[in-house]
């Protein structure tokens, strides 16, 4: 079988692991983060697409009982009092005015005056025109990384009960928000180098300066609990970069050929679970794979959220998102493919709960590849904005303790999403037959899992008939960058040329 997996086309780096694994959900990454924070020695590395200086990383019975501050700012100012060789370093988008409203208050002056000198703030711009950085990454001492979906930031905690009445899911202003559902990676080894590096390039490109980040002297050890094993010493690194000429910075397309690969190399099995469905190279892999007879049926399983976050997204995907999956479903039905999507209702008691928040970015096929990171099945995750997964893939027989780690995995976001006990994990384990056993389950009234409801509303709908909304909002690529290039390389000697290659050379590469 084909390698989906292959250096400078699916992946940046395959890198080697000393441990791989998941945590699930805001209350396990947060944990996990705490207790690795702890143990830094020399520096601390966090890149996001947002933070909050007063996001809780530990709640409830999850607090220390020595006491000490668990809010993001003040433990990490009260780690740097404790080390006097701790450096930390945050990177976080710097947000177009549509998200004003949704950031932090001052933030800057919080995460750069108002706490310790030796905490480092930044916002990255370095990105095209109406693009955002997307990658969500932190890394310690160059031994320990996180790479997933989850921003250290209000409204991302949760628990893997996703109760409706968790009294501890509040923002540090006491306000509930909904049940929400994410996954995080973690590896450690030389795997954690080459994200230290990474974070280090785009420091420098955002015009913070040359960082030097050396190698850990000694292994540094996962000391937390995680919520799933990988078993496998291989990982690789996949990115998605926007097209910029100043700082330069040529499109990177790794994760949308990752994605079309994996999919495209399915024998029995798709599981997906994100938070979009609107990116067309998804759409056209899933039904061209569909539509290849020679190739066995599939079971493919999708979990998504209800709709939209927000009310721009709503605007810009929400029709595109409701004709790719009714396209998806006519193909299906057609091929003769078994095809269920899904959401999540939250768990409890209460008859007017709703549902759980899929914020996820996961892509797992046959139980032997998997990747998770910050990229969206979105067109913007595809080539436009700045993301970063990691992927494991069992290519040999040999790699069965692969097979089976991914497997179990599976089974345990199942077994989430629907409330499953160890009874029906079982039948959660079996592929062939998988999407009829799960609508039985979501045929249940006051079950878990239920149907996803395709549609969209009027609004978005006459949004779409008066704009060319998929280049406003969901664009696949930078169109004014590959402009600008295009008049740079047809005369290299006109001034505005010279110009760009002056800036870029006294700014970026000094």
């Amino acid at each position: 079988m084909k390698a989906i997996l292959r250096r400078g086309r699916t992946c940046w780096r395959m890198s080697w692991a000393r441990e791989a694994g998941l945590l699930v959900d805001g209350r396990d990454y947060y944990r996990a983060l705490y207790q690795a924070a702890r143990s830094a020695r020399r520096y601390i590395l966090m890149a996001g697409w947002q933070f909050d200086s007063e996001v809780s990383l530990l709640r409830g019975d999850d607090r220390p009982a020595e006491g000490g501050p668990v809010q993001l700012l003040p433990f990490l100012a009260e780690l740097c009092e404790r080390n006097p060789r701790l450096r930390v370093y945050l990177l976080a988008w710097d947000f177009n005015v549509l998200y004003t409203l949704k950031r932090e208050f001052l933030q800057d002056w919080w995460f750069r005056w108002g706490s310790h000198y030796r905490i480092q703030f930044r916002f990255d711009s370095s990105h095209p025109v109406g693009a955002s950085h997307h990658q969500k990454f932190v890394v310690i001492d160059g031994g320990l990384a996180f790479v997933g979906g989850l921003d250290i930031a209000e409204g991302y905690w949760d628990d893997r009960r996703h109760q409706w009445d968790n009294p501890l899911r509040v923002t540090s202003a006491g306000e509930p928000f909904v049940p929400r559902h994410d996954v995080q990676a973690y590896v450690s080894g030389w795997a954690a180098m080459r994200l230290a590096r990474l974070f280090a390039y785009r420091w420098r490109q955002s015009g913070g300066g040359r960082l030097l980040l050396l190698p850990p002297r000694r292994r540094v050890r996962v000391s937390f609990e995680p919520s799933a094993v990988i078993a496998s010493r291989r990982v690789a690194i996949s990115r998605t970069f926007g097209h910029t000429v100043t700082p330069p910075q040529k499109p990177v397309t790794e994760i949308r050929e990752m994605y079309e690969a994996a999919i495209l190399s399915a024998e029995k099995l798709i599981y997906i679970e994100n938070q979009y469905f609107s990116a067309r190279a998804v759409l056209e892999a899933l039904c061209r794979r569909m539509e290849d007879k020679r190739r066995p049926r599939l079971e493919i399983v999708m979990i998504l959220p209800r709709q939209p976050e927000a009310f721009i997204e709503e605007i810009g995907l929400g029709t595109t998102q409701a004709k790719y999956l009714h396209a998806l479903t006519e193909t299906a039905a057609r091929t003769g493919h078994a095809l269920g999507i899904y959401n999540t209702r939250a768990g409890g008691e209460n008859p007017a709960r709703g549902l759980t928040f899929i914020h996820s970015k996961l892509l797992l096929v046959d139980d032997r590849f998997l990747t998770v990171g910050s990229a969206n099945m979105a067109n913007r995750s595809m080539g436009f904005d700045s993301e970063l997964n990691l992927a494991w893939e069992a290519t040999r027989r040999r790699h069965w303790p692969l097979r089976r780690s991914l497997r179990e995995i599976r089974v345990s976001l199942l077994a989430e999403h629907c409330g499953a006990d160890e009874g029906q994990r079982a039948e959660l384990a079996r592929v062939e037959g998988l999407v009829a056993y799960l609508e039985t389950l979501a045929a249940a009234p006051n079950g878990r899992l239920c149907h996803h409801r395709i549609g969209s509303s009027r609004l978005s709908e006459w949004v779409t008939a008066l704009t060319p909304h998929q280049l406003i909002i969901d664009p696949e690529k930078a169109v004014i960058a590959e402009r600008l290039e295009e008049m740079m390389t047809s005369d290299r000697d006109n001034l505005f040329a010279k110009g760009i290659a002056l800036l870029n050379h006294w700014l970026y590469r000094r």
